[in-house]
């Protein structure tokens, strides 16, 4: 299985770390980047995003469900990111 760090939730965002699952030529890759690089550089939270073709686990897992949104190593969303979404997962408000 491919290591992706899962850390107790927290309050504070800077804690929090989302990681972009994506592959090249990915037009909503590219749509989800743009907002998670939004929030988490207003938030403070780390950002890290893998692409899939590197991994095939994480290819045969995620490959229908790109882009895929993780935070603190657990699946949040999938295909497009909700920004207000994102922001209460990482506020908690």
């Amino acid at each position: 299985m491919s290591p992706l760090l899962r850390r107790a939730k927290s309050a504070d965002p800077a804690d929090r770390t989302v990681t972009l699952l994506s592959r090249p030529g990915c037009h909503l890759c590219d749509d989800a980047r743009e907002v998670i690089t939004r929030v988490v550089g207003e938030l403070g939270a780390g950002f890290e995003e893998r692409d899939i073709t590197q991994d095939p686990e994480l290819y045969r897992t995620y490959a229908e469900q790109i882009p895929v949104t993780l935070i603190d190593g657990r699946q949040h969303d999938f295909w497009r990111v909700d920004e207000r979404r994102l922001r209460t997962a990482l506020t908690g408000r």
